[in-house]
């Protein structure tokens, strides 16, 4: 999450004080040669989306599945999972990853821009991944089979496979939220959350408007933690600028989102995006509701049952996977580099030039390399060679086209083409 703090740190320092840090516009140009960012999440990640509705990620999921009632009811007298949330939502750097650019950039009910990506295993040595992408027909295929990664949430398979004129979505705003069952942070005590001022027929409502886009995730987010999101909305914002001139786009809330906010007035620099690719990464969640006895659980969880049934699907126990590095998906990390920062452009009106260095992951051939000397993975990726020595070699003097320009082995390029945002 380094790189939206980053952003952040490039517009406070020139910012005059008592906001910014009073560097004056051009302390960027003087002072930074080139920007470096290993594994960003960019653009966010729908992993944070799950881990504040659920506490919940992949690796948790299958752990409730292996391990029921161990991390989900009282175990040893504690409530793994809800002070676990309880500790999270504190936390507010996770809401600074939820996803930003809403429907544009993540898709809507019925499109993605990874459409066509294939999840079967490949081997390293194939040429460049085959971009990953089918002809027209097979993608039309693939929507046929439910593939609708651009719903982010979706309460039952069903629900994430029918085409979105046989959904019926019920609005789950008109619901009563008043909980008339005390279910109060007496009763529940240090493992209280927002879930426990909420009416069971609120929470049945949320599970019966199916589908969650990235853009109505947020709503749902405002709705089942009110309180958690007022605070997130005073110092992170998720959406496209319209116009990048408008004065409120001055207040610091906006600055770690590249979709509204502009680079430093600085042409020399370069901008890298550095990341793994070839390893199956969360982008969007099978759900069910978890009634309990326990007057102190969590309702809703990961469906580890929902699974497509074959080798190469892309849904394994209740979880969507797509291009990226096992943590964050390609398009997070690469898009501003492949597009949005590409050129001149309104967020990068200066014009510096972009890069993407994109590196294969290969897990480690034996126990003496460790974690892996090319390794794509989102923290293991710090000790792959190919990726140190292209830092050395710009830290030294290189520019961009020194070290190649462009190493791209995902369809990272044809996705983004595909984004349609106005630059």
């Amino acid at each position: 999450m380094g790189v939206l703090y980053f952003l952040h740190f490039m517009k406070w320092v020139e910012a005059p004080a008592p906001m910014g840090g009073g560097g004056g516009p051009d302390w960027c140009a003087k002072h930074l040669k080139a920007v470096m960012n290993i594994g960003g999440p960019f653009l966010g990640v729908p992993k944070a989306v799950t881990g504040l509705l659920s506490a919940e990620a992949k690796d948790v999921a299958v752990a409730r599945g292996v391990t029921p009632g161990v991390v989900d009811n009282e175990f040893f007298g504690r409530h793994t999972l809800q002070h676990l949330m309880r500790m999270t939502r504190t936390w507010d750097a996770t809401m600074s990853m939820l996803p930003k650019g809403g429907e544009t950039i993540w898709g809507d009910l019925d499109w993605a821009p990874e459409e066509g990506y294939q999840c079967r295993t490949k081997d390293k040595q194939q040429e460049v991944h085959d971009e990953r992408n089918l002809s027209t027909e097979a993608i039309s295929s693939q929507r046929e089979r439910g593939l609708h990664t651009g719903r982010i949430i979706s309460f039952g398979k069903d629900a994430a496979e029918l085409p979105s004129s046989e959904l019926v979505m019920k609005d789950y705003k008109t619901s009563s939220k008043k909980n008339d069952l005390t279910k109060s942070n007496v009763s529940c005590g240090d493992v209280w959350t927002e879930y426990h001022e909420m009416a069971w027929e609120s929470i049945e409502a949320v599970a019966d408007h199916k589908v969650y886009t990235a853009e109505t995730v947020l709503d749902l987010l405002h709705f089942v933690a009110p309180r958690l999101m007022q605070r997130g909305d005073t110092h992170f914002s998720y959406g496209i600028a319209d116009n990048l001139d408008d004065p409120k786009y001055k207040n610091f809330k906006y600055w770690s989102n590249p979709l509204e906010t502009k680079l430093p007035n600085a042409p020399d620099i370069e901008i890298y995006s550095m990341y793994g690719v070839g390893i199956p990464t969360e982008r969007s969640y099978v759900y069910k509701l978890s009634p309990s006895a326990d007057t102190c659980y969590i309702p809703f969880r990961i469906d580890t049952s929902a699974d497509g049934g074959q080798a190469e699907s892309c849904l394994k126990g209740g979880v969507y996977v797509t291009e990226g590095d096992e943590t964050v998906p390609s398009l997070s990390a690469g898009f501003m580099c492949a597009k949005g920062w590409r050129g001149k452009t309104r967020f990068n009106p200066s014009g510096m030039s972009t890069y993407i260095r994109e590196y294969l992951h290969a897990p480690p051939a034996n126990i003496l390399e460790g974690r892996g000397t090319q390794s794509g993975a989102h923290v293991d990726i710090m000790g792959n060679f190919a990726l140190i020595e292209d830092i050395i070699r710009v830290a030294a003097g290189a520019n961009g086209e020194d070290i190649g320009g462009d190493q791209v082995y995902s369809g990272i390029l044809n996705w983004s083409e595909k984004i349609k945002l106005k630059l």
